[in-house]
């Protein structure tokens, strides 16, 4: 059939305003069906449009940098008289009976190839009580993350949260409100501290309730400012617990619904409880323990991780005489044993007892207090508390939203799988924080938020961070960042150290804590930083310096010749990599073989 037809972009599924990142042809080119026209490109994948019915082309009409859609035409071409179109063509709007529109029809596998995921018949849905193109479930950083980027980007947004007030567990009984209190515990320790030198204070008279009331009232000043957020951005905030219904809606406790275009899952987690413990309010979990409700006279901490010892040092600050019992032969396991041992040397005079590589076997509410059993070398056969905080880590919520109902999948430990750009096996579906696997961190949920709220408005974004900071806000705070010593020598990494002791650092001796050491990893071959750790007053604020390097791809002479304020701990990482570099002044070290 001869004549001019218009030729144009398939069905691309979901996917619109692609953009065009090649012109395949001129005006004058020849083309046989299934040459290629234009090349566009998603964010799953690059594809060529190709020529429906052979002929030369008379006209291109996009460019590259343009979006286009299905529907769109890319080009005019004069039919070859005895080539067959790919498709019957159709007629013109303008009716013009020389003049042709011609629609490519993609296979579902080309559909899948370009989509990354096989086009599916969207389900039939009920009329619900609200509707939003993006919900998101869960409003902890992750998901107010999510909920106020989406918005920024001109989405219309729903966040739905279980509790009453907005910031999830970090906001309310996690990350904020200890860290006031560990603050308080400072000031009792560093108070302490100064009698050494001569400037003596009474013992601390703590009041419970008036600390326990400041402590909320930094929550409530940081929960109220999310609540304006959420107002200034117009999304809407919907109270209750809810679970999917299906694909496209999620269904309240109250019984309304609630439909979607798009979800984000950002259900977080909850703490893990020791089995067959008796039901007694003097066993706490975290959120328990802040309560300081009462003030215990002995408390057992089980488990040595970061939130239990964080808790320690609360209590002991405050007066408690508390003890920690950890199943493995370390505090703060996996963490490189350099780390744990000035960590150590603070914290043995302060606590009653460390139990490491000891485990409880069990325990029985009695009046005097709750009796717990032990087994393990030097641990004693049982021990009598007024508290005991269980802190034995956290499990993902992702099996209690009923995700099988969205088709989502989910592993035997609530977690469901994702890829770079957050989707879940759903292709509307994303899932973020510490139901998305990795590290159950809110730094790390509110960059993974941010992501999947710009992939779901159609942006392309990718979570490709290098490394995750990883800090235990104790006293003495560690933290760390990138590769760990632990991890190469057990994945066989090849690495090369330097580090510098706080005790030879001005700023950490006038502050009276030189306890503390910095290090640094390399790469042998181009010296690269490829992470760093450190202990000592304030490292969860210097580690962001190490982080930038290990993302930035630094040297150690980069990290070197930056000219660091003097005196500052912060001085302690240039000073490590001077070490690497053999140009450090402020310690002898035997010099290094020339690299």
């Amino acid at each position: 059939m001869a004549g001019q037809m218009k030729l144009t972009v398939p069905d691309l599924g979901d996917f619109a305003d692609v953009e065009v990142i090649e012109v395949l042809v001129s005006p004058g080119d020849t083309v046989e069906v299934e040459d290629g026209l234009v090349t566009l490109e998603t964010d799953k994948a690059a594809m060529d449009v190709p020529a429906s019915q052979a002929g030369t082309i008379v006209s291109v009409d996009v460019n590259v940098g343009d979006t286009v859609n299905a529907g769109d035409v890319v080009a005019t071409i004069e039919a070859s008289s005895d080539a067959p179109a790919a498709e019957a063509p159709v007629e013109s709007p303008e009716g013009d009976s020389d003049e042709f529109v011609v629609t490519t029809v993609m296979s579902p596998e080309e559909i899948a190839e370009v989509t990354g995921s096989k086009p599916e018949a969207a389900p039939v849905e009920a009329e619900t009580d609200h509707q939003a193109q993006l919900v998101v479930l869960g409003a902890g950083p992750g998901g107010y993350t999510a909920a106020f980027r989406a918005a920024d980007l001109g989405m219309d947004v729903i966040l739905v949260e279980r509790w009453p007030m907005l910031g999830g567990v970090c906001l309310n009984v996690g990350c904020i409100p200890s860290k006031a209190l560990l603050h308080a515990a400072k000031v009792i320790d560093e108070a302490a501290e100064m009698s050494k030198h001569g400037v003596t204070f009474g013992v601390p008279k703590v009041d419970a309730a008036k600390l326990r009331d400041w402590k909320q009232s930094v929550v409530d000043r940081l929960v109220g400012g999310l609540s304006t957020l959420a107002k200034q951005r117009k999304v809407k905030v919907v109270h209750g617990t809810a679970k999917f219904g299906s694909p496209k809606h999620l269904v309240l406790d109250s019984g309304e619904t609630i439909g979607f275009e798009q979800c984000i899952i950002a259900a977080g987690s909850e703490a893990m409880m020791l089995p067959g413990l008796p039901d007694d309010p003097r066993i706490v979990d975290s959120t328990g323990a802040l309560e300081l409700d009462p003030l215990p006279q002995k408390m057992l901490v089980v488990g040595g991780g970061i939130i239990g010892l964080e808790m320690a040092c609360v209590y002991a600050a405050l007066g408690t005489e508390v003890s920690v019992v950890e199943l493995t032969d370390s505090l703060m396991p996996g963490t490189d044993p350099d780390l744990i041992r000035p960590f150590m040397k603070v914290v043995k005079h302060r606590y009653a007892s460390i139990m490491t590589s000891t485990k409880v076997t069990g325990m029985r509410a009695t009046t005097p207090g709750i009796e717990v059993t032990f087994e393990g070398k030097n641990a004693p056969s049982v021990g009598v508390y007024d508290r005991v905080l269980v802190a034995i880590g956290r499990r993902a919520n992702g099996d209690k939203i009923d995700a099988d109902k969205a088709g989502v999948n989910v592993d035997e430990r609530g977690i469901i799988a994702v890829d770079k750009q957050m989707r879940t096996n759903v292709p509307h579906i994303y899932a973020i924080g510490d139901l998305a696997g990795g590290p159950m961190l809110a730094h790390k949920a509110t960059h993974e938020a941010k992501v999947a709220a710009e992939v779901a408005s159609g942006e392309k974004s990718y979570f490709d961070a290098r490394t995750i900071p990883s800090v235990a806000y104790t006293d003495p705070e560690v933290a760390w960042v990138g590769l760990t010593e632990t991890e190469a020598k057990a994945d066989g990494i090849e690495y090369e150290k330097a580090q510098f002791p706080w005790a030879a650092s001005g700023r950490s001796l006038a502050i009276g804590r030189d306890e503390g050491m910095t290090k640094l990893l390399f790469d042998p071959k181009t010296h690269r930083v490829l992470g760093g750790a450190m202990v000592g007053t304030n490292a969860g604020d210097l580690i962001a310096e190490v982080g930038l390097a290990v993302e930035m791809g630094a040297d150690a002479t980069d990290i070197s010749l930056t000219v660091h304020a003097h005196p500052t701990l912060s001085e302690t990482v240039a000073f490590a990599a001077e070490a690497y570099d053999g140009t450090l002044t402020d310690l002898y070290i035997p010099k290094r073989k020339k690299r």
